[in-house]
């Protein structure tokens, strides 16, 4: 679809959901920012009308890589319009081995904040995917990848032991509580892929600022996740993949996939528990993968089925996970990134699968 001319300003009535508890009437987009002030004197206005939100936030997901490694910039480029074209309007890209920094020059795609490229243990994740160290250079690389992200670092914090034939931890103690201080001290947030339960204690009392998947937390964890305010990103659209992963490696590896089955199990009874403990939770797809971009409603409408009250699942996808990534929402004079739909999504949030209009600093994408 064409994209309209910036220029061009925007009446926009029904219901504004700027916040959980702040609903307006109004706004208007001028010069591709957003005003709740009448502006006079304007031409060319074009008026839209429904029910609006910030633009939708996949935390969790991968531009520039597919199941097999980095992608060329082509398909980049049809990843970030997928999400783009589903109203996702900010990704945290939490690893990926291609450089795609050419996507911040395009005012048509989405706005990405970057992990830089996993840091894992040596032939302890997917091939291609990232940097494969020993502890010993575990924290120059952190560095590095602290320099050429946007403020995230991302861990592999666990991942099959072939000689063990389960999930276990990748790093020992030390080695972790000295990156994860040295990712501060480059002033980038750290996160880490963990399905399992034996990384998580050692990751929280590290400093940890936010885990992955988190499938593995238990009764004795969630509460020290709470108490150290770590975050999760649940990617529950991947974890429902655990079944076939665990038929596919059950002859070779026959405790790892009764593992990932009890993971997957009990995940809607994890993220419940983490909620109710006050655990913040964020919508993650782990798009770019094996999975496909664009699938941040059907993530929503899984921690629904979780439990999760509606509005605090689109809070997941909108206005916390903005806040804690540090990017606006529909505040004065904030860039016009926002989704309007024909119907209530919090009434419903299957309503996230169907935008009426998507603008994108303030110009109709979609």
């Amino acid at each position: 679809m064409a994209v309209r001319e910036a220029s061009q300003a925007l009446h926009i009535k029904g219901r504004i959901l700027a916040g959980p508890q702040d609903v307006r009437d109004e706004l208007w987009v001028v010069g591709g920012r957003v005003t709740y002030e009448r502006p006079a004197g304007l031409r060319d206005l074009t008026t839209v009308e429904g029910w609006v939100l910030p633009g939708l936030v996949d935390a969790h997901c991968h531009v520039g890589l597919d199941q097999h490694g980095p992608v060329d910039p082509g398909t980049s480029e049809k990843q970030a319009l997928t999400d783009r074209d589903t109203g996702t309007l900010l990704l945290r890209d939490a690893g990926s081995p291609s450089d795609t920094r050419w996507i911040d020059d395009r005012e048509d795609l989405p706005r990405i904040i970057r992990a830089g490229r996993h840091i894992a243990r040596t032939r302890r994740y997917i091939r291609n995917y990232a940097w494969e160290i020993e502890p010993e250079d575990l924290v120059a690389h952190v560095r590095r990848e602290a320099r050429r992200g946007d403020g995230w670092v991302k861990l592999v914090g666990d991942w099959i032991d072939r000689d063990a034939g389960d999930l276990t931890a990748c790093w020992p103690r030390g080695a972790v509580e000295a990156a994860i201080a040295a990712a501060h001290e480059e002033g980038a947030r750290v996160t880490a892929h963990c399905f399992a339960e034996d990384a998580l204690r050692d990751l929280v009392e590290a400093g940890i600022d936010c885990v992955e998947h988190a499938t593995g937390l238990t009764e004795d964890t969630i509460p020290l996740f709470a108490e150290h305010g770590v975050a999760i990103v649940p990617t529950l659209v991947n974890i429902a993949t655990f079944p076939d992963l665990a038929d596919g490696g059950q002859a070779r590896f026959p405790r790892w996939a009764d593992h990932m089955r009890r993971l997957h199990a009990c995940r809607y009874d994890t993220v419940r528990a983490a909620h109710d403990a006050g655990i913040r939770i964020f919508t993650g797809t782990d798009a770019g993968g094996s999975l496909a971009h664009g699938l941040v409603a059907a993530e929503v409408a899984e921690l629904v089925t979780a439990g999760l009250p509606a509005l605090d699942a689109l809070s997941a996808a909108t206005w916390s996970a903005r806040e804690w990534l540090g990017r606006d929402g529909l505040t004065e004079g904030a860039s016009a990134d926002l989704v309007v739909y024909p119907e209530d999504p919090r009434a419903d949030v299957r309503v996230l699968t169907a935008p009426r209009r998507i603008v994108l600093r303030g110009r109709v994408v979609g």
